[in-house]
């Protein structure tokens, strides 16, 4: 899948059957679902997971609460915009997936 057609699958109703659940929170959050995004990723231990997780704070204003994430994800910087983070997170997500 490219970033133009994790974009596309955005009319659909549900994400598509295989996505990873840190994509599929990133996808949810698209859609304006935020509460479903971060609980797809609230317990999730992996290093992408938390990144989301972080990413989802961040965008909700906790910013105390995403530097938390951030740590704990390896990550210790931020991306000048939320969409830019967000672009980020999909293509690395999408990358890491097509690796798999």
């Amino acid at each position: 899948m490219t970033p133009e057609e994790f974009k596309a699958s955005l009319t659909e109703q549900a994400p598509r059957a295989g996505m990873p659940a840190p994509l599929a929170a990133l996808w949810w959050d698209a859609k304006g679902e935020w509460v479903r995004a971060h609980a797809l990723v609230d317990d999730l231990e992996t290093v992408e997971g938390m990144a989301v997780h972080a990413y989802l704070h961040r965008k909700e204003g906790s910013n105390s609460n995403a530097d938390y994430w951030y740590e704990r994800s390896g990550r210790s910087f931020h991306r000048p915009t939320l969409d830019a983070e967000c672009a980020a997170l999909v293509d690395g997500l999408l990358s890491c997936s097509e690796k798999t």
